[in-house]
């Protein structure tokens, strides 16, 4: 299995990119998104991938971060969600959008991409609406594969090992949205609440104030979910 490829960016189409890693080159499909946030041609890039095994086909498609490959990993477990499908998604919406999309049930937001009729988003909402915490806590845990130490992964005709440890980096604090969101949904689940509850309350919480710290969220969410009356 081939999960993470560190190398250089040979080529660009417009739904794939050629990565060539010491001298084999991976031809990598990624959502629109992904597309527009990896550098030119020449530029040192790194993508966490899936690999996709049929009869008669064999593909690699590439995430910027965990986060983004854990949702096309639930995606396209839906039935009737390929991997064309869940790029789609993740490219219109990107893994935050789609966290709060499920958390919150909103269906019509999932459909907004390109392919996904209403019974299928509605299907992807019921599936996967208890596995939204999970993915959510994630975002402050994760480093992007842009940014942080992996594995390069070498394929030669010598005995070398197939994979060694990349340069070595400081660690990465969780910063950002994503990082205040895995914070408040840890900090309710403390209290007390459901996960699927909590989950909802920040993302709603999130999408109304998209630039509060971590504390904002938590309070906004328990008003959220303050009983009514």
């Amino acid at each position: 299995m081939i999960g993470k490829l560190t190398g250089r960016l040979d080529y660009r189409a417009q739904d794939h990119v050629l990565i060539d890693v010491r001298g084999v080159g991976y031809i990598v499909y990624c959502s629109d998104r992904t597309m527009a946030a990896l550098p030119g041609a020449g530029e040192p890039v790194a993508l966490y991938t899936d690999l996709v095994v049929r009869e008669d086909l064999m593909q690699l498609y590439g995430f910027t971060s965990l986060v983004e490959k854990e949702w096309h990993r639930l995606l396209t477990s839906v039935q009737g969600v390929g991997a064309k499908v869940s790029l789609a998604i993740l490219g219109a919406l990107g893994p935050d959008g789609v966290s709060r999309a499920i958390a919150l049930g909103d269906w019509a937001t999932v459909k907004a991409a390109k392919g996904v009729g209403p019974k299928t988003a509605q299907r992807i909402v019921l599936d996967l609406k208890d596995k939204a915490p999970g993915v959510m806590a994630m975002g402050g845990t994760v480093v992007d594969a842009m940014d942080g130490p992996g594995l390069e992964l070498v394929e030669t005709a010598d005995p070398a090992p197939a994979a060694r440890p990349a340069r070595k980096a400081p660690p990465k604090k969780p910063s950002g949205a994503a990082a205040a969101s895995a914070g408040a949904l840890s900090a309710l689940g403390n209290l007390g609440y459901g996960p699927s509850d909590a989950a909802a309350a920040v993302a709603e919480a999130a999408a109304t104030w998209p630039d509060a710290d971590e504390p904002e969220l938590i309070r906004a969410a328990l008003r959220l979910l303050a009983p009514k009356g």
